[in-house]
């Protein structure tokens, strides 16, 4: 059993892609971890475990690991850097003692290094800062101190946080330093980022010899021992077969037993017969417990305080499909189905919220990354279903309906200011500030609803060809606004069904931009393109070229049709209105109509 003195808890945040995860893995590789022949000695990103992390290169689910360095035990947590996971990082860090900063030496301190920096800095946890990738040719390390002094004035909540060490990395080849290094060290390492950890960050502050008590901060699950209940020990001793009291929410009590102790050591559990007050285990044997309950001796079961995770932003409908193509491509279709895999989600994804709907749910969550992640999963685990368009979540104050806010920062290239600024004020975005940073690129700060936010990202990525750098932060609540400009065209619509033909699709090009192509099977009421004007348009794709025995002039030309634009998931979700519906299915997206009767839509758009 580890001396409590010799645990440090430390939570690694950083914004989205300054290289948190990779020095991370120089930290476990570097830590003996893992055998000279393991596979993770020669994997990247091993703390991203899941496919859409690896796919989408960021953190989505903290993860907990556990290296030995010396006699020390380091309890290391990897938190997401996007806003929209905010509740991963709100939980996590409470098991934390202190916290590893991670800022880029080229784009400094970013929206999320804000959001996570203040996050920890409310809960009073002690910043050791790690300015990364100093290997930049771009790299402004000087103004980079500079603008992490200013954020931390801003964001401190005691004059002793105004007080932290810097060190300089290069995460990527496993290298850091106490100053800034004059030339190429070769034999450089990460030692001075174990010992900041060891000197820098305290101990647990943590009661060993009271009744046992842990605050439930994650939940996971395998097919052998079923959930596994993780949270870090305030205080006592957690052992095999100790009988305790599950406190729920609501302050009920059920009785319950630890079957099991696991700590972690690299990216493994190992069993232990007990473990000590400020350490972080994974129980298992409490099949009831929740994320945000206490479990407690049964013979002194005091509560300890309920996680408070901040309110959603955007919700959006999602039900059983209802299309004409409904249960044809899904192994999960039923709103019974869809109901138990959503509550299931409920147990871990803390910041989200599902309540019925008719035959369907709306569910409610940090962003709209933060819902379509949950779409994603959803898909890839067989269901099916259709999504409406993200509504922002208000609320009412002294009377008053309010809508969130967000600070959007964005860094495009000169050339593309004008386009982003005409979009932006279209949607009513006020400027706060605009500059020219080191790489040439402007950067503008803005306020914007959330509302506004909806759609805006895809629609900006083509208007700069995808150069455009993008983030917000949500920043509290104003009265509703009025009703925003539609700034997409109307849909072209398919007229019939039937399968899609090259001579049709070809006459069809005119209209506008198409999503699909030839030999794609559609109904009555799918959108099939964008057309480039404001109102929606039926078109027939399905007819094909009547054959006669008189030859002219074309027939024997070959039809030559523009590539199609496959949208994503993302895409889809921010092109439908509130007239359209998004068909999710394991192998397909499809756009379509809320009436797919063209009688019902003149119905629907009248009233």
């Amino acid at each position: 059993m580890t001396d409590p003195k010799n645990i440090r808890n430390i939570a690694i945040i950083a914004h989205v892609d300054h290289g948190k995860t990779t020095l991370v893995d120089g930290l476990l590789k570097q830590s003996n971890t893992f055998r000279d022949n393991q596979a993770e000695m020669s994997q990247e990103l091993i703390m991203d475990s899941g496919d859409q992390e690896r796919e989408r290169g960021i953190t989505i689910t903290a993860k907990q690991t556990t290296i030995y360095w010396n006699e020390y035990k380091i309890n290391i947590i990897d938190t997401p850097g996007h806003a929209d996971f905010s509740g991963e990082v709100e939980r996590t860090l409470n098991m934390a003692d202190g916290v590893l900063l991670i800022v880029d030496a080229q784009e400094g301190p970013m929206p999320q290094t804000k959001f996570v920096l203040s996050k920890a800095l409310e809960l009073g946890l002690k910043p050791v800062v790690i300015i990364n990738k100093i290997d930049k040719p771009a790299r402004r390390i000087h103004e980079v101190e500079d603008e992490l002094a200013d954020l931390f004035l801003e964001l401190a909540t005691d004059e002793s946080q105004l007080h932290y060490p810097i060190y300089y990395a290069v995460g990527r080849d496993g290298k850091a330093w106490r100053e800034i290094p004059l030339g190429a060290d070769a034999e450089a390492n990460l030692i001075p980022v174990f010992e900041a950890i060891r000197d820098e960050i305290p101990a647990p502050n943590a009661d060993q010899n009271g009744a046992f008590q842990l605050l439930v901060t994650a939940l996971q699950y395998d097919n052998f021992l079923g959930k596994y209940t993780i949270g870090r020990i305030s205080r006592g001793i957690a052992k095999k077969g100790l009988a305790v009291n599950l406190i729920k929410t609501d302050s009920t009590m059920q009785p319950a037993k630890i079957d099991k102790v696991f700590v972690n050591r690299g990216l493994n559990r190992e069993e232990v017969d007990e473990a000590v007050a400020g350490d972080i285990v994974s129980l298992v044997g409490l099949a009831d417990a929740h994320i945000g309950e206490t479990i407690a001796d049964r013979d002194n079961p005091e509560a300890l305080p309920v996680l408070a995770v901040e309110a959603p932003t955007i919700s959006m409908y999602l039900g059983p499909n209802t299309s004409p193509m409904k249960g044809r491509e899904g192994e999960f279709t039923t709103s019974r189905q869809i109901g138990d895999r959503l509550r299931r989600e409920l147990e871990t994804n803390v910041a989200l919220r599902v309540k019925d709907e008719g035959i369907g749910f709306i569910i409610s969550g940090r962003g709209e990354l933060h819902l379509s992640v949950l779409i994603e999963a959803m898909r890839r685990e067989g269901y099916e279903f259709e999504v409406g368009r993200p509504q922002v979540v208000t609320i009412q104050e002294e009377g008053v309906e309010k809508e969130p806010v967000e600070d959007l920062m964005i860094e495009v290239g000169p050339e593309f200011v004008g386009v982003v600024s005409q979009e932006l004020g279209a949607r009513r975005a006020e400027l706060k500030k605009q500059e020219t940073i080191s790489s040439g690129a402007a950067r503008l700060e803005y306020t914007i609803t959330t509302r506004a936010l909806i759609g805006l990202r895809n629609l900006l990525l083509t208007a700069t060809k995808g150069t455009i750098i993008m983030h917000s932060l949500p920043n509290g609540y104003r009265p509703l606004g009025g009703k925003l400009a539609r700034t997409r065209g109307g849909a072209l619509i398919a007229f019939e069904a039937g399968t899609t033909t090259p001579y049709a699709l070809e006459n069809a090009e005119s209209r506008g931009e198409l999503f699909v192509g030839p030999g794609v099977e559609v109904y009555a009421g799918m959108i099939v393109g964008l057309y480039n004007r404001q109102e929606d348009l039926e078109i027939n794709v399905c007819k094909a070229k009547h054959l006669t025995n008189m030859r002219s002039k074309s027939s024997d030309g070959t039809v030559q049709l523009t590539p199609y634009t496959n949208l994503s998931l993302e895409q889809s979700i921010d092109f439908i209105e509130d007239d359209e519906l998004l068909e999710v299915t394991p192998k397909n997206l499809r756009l379509r109509k809320r009436y797919l009767d063209s009688n019902e839509r003149k119905r629907y758009t009248k009233s």
